[in-house]
């Protein structure tokens, strides 16, 4: 049985919802403040949630559960995939939203670039990125000296751009602002050109290019407490 437009959308749309809820759920049991974030009034309201609100985050995850048994129509195998800088996050932020998203029915695949070196993005990675249908990239202050998570946001920016509105890329910056990513200042723009010996001036331009797409996005302004 094929899903319908509008239950894609409404599936969409909850699973939005679970993880604007997940982050505020994050920041609280984590320990990290929020800063002049774009999705500001959907976490202050979300943090202060009562037990209708949980209800609610109940019934949008047992939501997600059941329209998960669709998935083999709409070939998703992932609600999210997760991209984060490991040195800078692992530890902290990324495994905690990696938790809780999984906690509250988020089917989510981590994608640690420590564990891809020496790989390339295809096979049965490239599969993942094609089956995702959220991308969350955890913006920090190293991400742009990895040429792993440089690959994956113009591979983010590519499936999104296809995708027919089916995608979508909700940015994390992690105690950077939107301004270093859309490199208007000099912490990724010294970092890219590192690259270059290896990958050559086009790729770099392309990395660059998606950078400042989803610098542009709609996302969350983090800045941890330590």
């Amino acid at each position: 049985e094929r899903i319908g437009p509008q239950m894609e959308a409404n599936r969409g749309q909850a699973l939005i919802t679970i993880l604007a809820l997940t982050v505020a759920r994050v920041l609280q049991v984590c320990n990290f403040c929020l800063t002049n974030s774009r999705r500001n009034r959907d976490l202050e309201s979300s943090s202060r949630m009562d037990d209708r609100s949980r209800e609610t985050e109940e019934a949008l995850r047992r939501d997600s559960e059941s329209t998960s048994r669709t998935d083999n129509a709409s070939h998703e195998e992932f609600d999210v995939l997760l991209s984060f800088r490991g040195p800078d996050t692992r530890n902290g932020f990324a495994n905690c939203l990696y938790h809780r998203s999984r906690d509250v029915g988020i089917r989510v695949f981590l994608d640690n670039e420590e564990l891809q070196v020496g790989k390339e993005i295809g096979g049965e990675l490239l599969k993942v990125h094609e089956k995702s249908r959220i991308y969350i990239p955890i913006f920090s202050k190293g991400y742009a000296n990895s040429s792993w998570c440089l690959r994956e946001v113009a591979l983010m920016v590519e499936c999104t751009s296809t995708s027919d509105g089916k995608k979508e890329i909700l940015p994390i910056f992690y105690d950077v602002e939107p301004n270093d990513v859309k490199l208007k200042t000099e912490l990724y723009r010294k970092a890219i050109p590192k690259h270059k010996k290896k990958f050559g001036s086009d790729e770099l331009k392309r990395w660059e290019k998606a950078l400042v797409e989803v610098a542009h996005l709609k996302g969350w302004d983090l800045k941890g407490k330590g």
